[in-house]
């Protein structure tokens, strides 16, 4: 008889706290979503928490919608951070190979990773990922698993994510204060890329999108792995707040008409349509123009492309990834966006919905649960480990926790 586990994703965000629970069978490994909880954020700003104890009763709250459902209680979860705060870097390692014959083992690949990290870093920030991305044995480069392998020099070209220290630890306290441990704290920038992309995609050369409220984070992967991480300081939150000061609105009225009348298609609007928003707020009476709102949040929507556009033009990518560009985050679902975005990148362009799990999928079918439903996917990986795996600990293994199995994926 197979053994189930409990596990819980806990996606922290400017704008709503998701918390998807789920399950984890021995054998077929596939997550299945059995409770979905979802809450305010009002005690988060850009990533950083500004309110100790709204913060926590946020928590609580998605916490105990998710457990009602699930019928089960949440005691622990993997928890997604982001913000402004997150930075990535590329690292190399190095070590000699001393065993009798040479071969390489896994205790090499720590070894060797642990020399990855090895590099200054300000007291102030903390790695919350180191990620191989390929190994080199003597002269020979692009390797992407060398255990079994023979040589003198072992190297490693690794992608490492840190975060604010004090920013993490104080979403922690919040999590431990709302009465739940945690398993492993999580970049949501690649929670997100393991929820809406295939396995091909990777290998081909994708970049995901996701765009939230307080930012958008982009990842690059190319021949299976990250090749580039970044937070933009820009996401649905500044469409908002444009709307506000450009039509002269509240922000809740200016938040309703994004959702309801909003588009990032201009020339598709009537120069004369108008907006009632006495039907939708009682504080703003007046008539505004559609089309100038779409022209608003045409703006700031190609500001945030021609951001991203930048990003990889760092990398040499600009134009040049055969998968697309994959968007994903609450701030996606607005019309017109796909044409946008492929304008403006000169790529393919998709909207990126969760997939890879089972079980409640009518209710987290949206770009919005990307992240909790990649927490929770990176979490069967962590769990299976505990069915048997020796590659276990915490330290500066719990910073690149899931190596193995993101090693042992890319074999053919």
């Amino acid at each position: 008889m197979s053994k189930v586990r409990f596990l819980a994703g806990l996606d922290v965000g400017s704008s709503k706290i998701r918390t998807v629970v789920g399950t984890i069978d021995e054998k077929t490994q596939t997550p299945n979503v059995i409770g979905v909880g979802i809450a305010p954020s009002t005690g988060i700003r850009k990533g950083q928490v500004i309110d100790v104890e709204e913060t926590i009763n946020n928590i609580t709250t998605s916490l105990e919608d998710a457990e009602r459902m699930a019928g089960e209680p949440v005691h622990h979860v993997f928890l997604g951070v982001s913000g402004n705060h997150i930075e990535a870097f590329n690292s190399k390692g190095v070590i000699a190979i001393s065993h009798p014959g040479n071969e390489i083992t896994e205790e090499d690949l720590d070894r060797v990773v642990e020399a990855a990290q090895a590099v200054a870093i300000p007291n102030n920030r903390r790695i919350l990922r180191i990620i191989p991305k390929s190994f080199t044995v003597d002269e020979q480069k692009g390797i992407k698993y060398p255990v079994g392998m023979t040589g003198i020099r072992l190297e490693v070209d690794a992608h490492i994510v840190t975060g604010m220290a004090p920013t993490v630890r104080n979403i922690e306290k919040c999590v431990l204060q709302a009465g739940v441990d945690i398993d492993d704290v999580i970049p949501a920038v690649l929670a997100s890329s393991e929820a809406v992309l295939s396995k091909r995609q990777k290998e081909l050369g994708v970049v995901v999108v996701d765009i939230g409220s307080g930012g958008t984070s982009v990842s690059v992967f190319e021949e299976g792995t990250v090749l580039h991480t970044a937070v933009i300081p820009v996401g649905g939150e500044n469409v908002t707040n444009d709307i506000a000061i450009g039509l002269k609105t509240s922000i809740d009225t200016a938040d309703k008409i994004k959702i309801e009348y909003g588009s990032c298609v201009p020339t598709e609007v009537n120069d004369r349509e108008v907006i009632d928003l006495s039907s939708l707020s009682k504080i703003d009476m007046q008539k505004i123009s559609k089309r100038q709102l779409v022209e608003i949040i045409e703006a700031r929507y190609s500001e945030i492309f021609m951001l991203v556009k930048e990003e990889l033009a760092k990398i040499h990518r600009d134009g040049m990834l055969p998968a697309g560009v994959v968007l994903t985050g609450a701030a996606v679902k607005i019309p017109g966006i796909i044409d946008l975005a492929r304008e403006a990148l000169n790529l393919p362009v998709q909207i990126g919905f969760p997939q890879n799990f089972e079980g409640v999928v009518d209710k987290i079918e949206d770009p919005a649960y990307a992240t909790a439903i990649g927490l929770l996917i990176l979490g069967t990986r962590f769990e299976s480990r505990s069915f048997g795996s020796s590659f276990k600990g915490l330290g500066i293994k719990k910073a690149f926790s899931g190596f193995k199995t993101w090693a042992k994926q890319l074999l053919p």
